[in-house]
């Protein structure tokens, strides 16, 4: 067979979650309710934080960067998936499937980044109370979202350059709802060993990093909580970082699924499944962990629904 680079091809297809066209109606429906509620939560997140001069601090700052990231995330696959159901036309072009592969990279880095760089805020604020407001200065966390930001789009340039340098065969199919880099790499018939190589150390400095970092930061804030006498302190200290927690869990536990599912078995369904919970429904449920586990963010989201009604 005959290989040929990708730039030749003008199109190819994203064979999606299923093909079974009585189950597309349902995940059509299912899908674009996720979408609406993922993009409404962070919506109001965002309107809260900037209405509401009592969220005006760095903590809110990070939550804010993040519901925009956690937005752009979503909105990188779940249209062009939802419009290919619509329209029962698989195809996606050349050039969109490395925009999509682009822009995936620098809002799932983005994300990433910014959970730790909040883990760090939580660190200071319970660790170093006094010398929270010098520390966490606006100048700093404005340097520390600008970081994250540049980090995540040479990583995501990265990915984008190395699938742009591959050579397929004949088959352009996708057994997936987004262009997804190791899908890409096994339809390749070129030698990966470079690319994987790269990809691999890429991944260890936009992932196995940060999570290191949040790690290293919730073991000193919990070894601080231990040594407070006060039972309320101790409860007070962990209410301050229980949503961001579980938003880490959440996080880190599907992604790390979808990359264990794809390293223990061949099988793409299992991975794209396992890609529906990293890409979709992380996204959806971060506002509502937030607004539920936070007092403040409540209090400016009822602000807000009765300045609507």
């Amino acid at each position: 067979m005959e290989p040929y680079n990708l730039t030749s091809t003008v199109e190819f297809l994203l064979l999606g979650l299923s093909e079974d066209p009585e189950l597309q109606p349902i995940l059509f429906v299912l899908f674009l309710i996720i979408y609406v509620l993922t993009v409404l939560g962070n919506v109001l997140i965002i309107l809260a934080i900037s209405s509401d001069s009592h969220l005006h601090s760095p903590m809110y700052f990070f939550l804010y960067n993040l519901s925009l990231s956690d937005t752009g995330f979503s909105t990188t696959t779940i249209p062009k998936m939802l419009r290919n159901m619509q329209t029962h036309n698989k195809s996606i072009t050349y050039a969109a499937c490395l925009s999509q592969i682009s822009f995936f990279f620098l809002f799932g880095c983005m994300d990433s980044l910014l959970l730790a760089v909040m883990a760090y805020d939580r660190w200071v604020a319970i660790c170093h109370p006094l010398h929270y407001q010098v520390i966490l200065n606006p100048r700093l966390c404005r340097c520390l979202v600008l970081a994250s930001f540049f980090i995540s789009l040479m990583d995501s340039q990265v990915h984008c350059l190395m699938v742009s340098q591959l050579i397929f065969c004949t088959n352009i199919e996708i057994p997936h709802f987004f262009c997804d880099v190791p899908e890409l790499l096994k339809l390749a018939c070129s030698n990966t060993s470079i690319n994987n190589i790269v990809m691999f150390l890429v991944s260890i400095i936009t992932g196995f990093l940060p999570a290191s970092g949040i790690f290293y930061s919730y073991y000193k804030i919990i070894s601080s909580v231990f040594r407070v006498p006060s039972l309320y302190g101790k409860y007070k200290a962990f209410s301050t970082c229980g949503s961001h927690l579980s938003v880490v869990c959440l996080f880190y536990g599907t992604g790390l699924g979808v990359y264990l599912s794809s390293s223990v078995s061949s099988s793409s369904r299992e991975s794209m499944v396992a890609s529906v919970m990293y890409t979709m429904v992380v996204p959806m449920m971060n506002p509502f962990i937030y607004s539920l586990r936070n007092r403040d963010i409540r209090k400016a989201l009822q602000k807000i629904v009765s300045w609507i009604t």
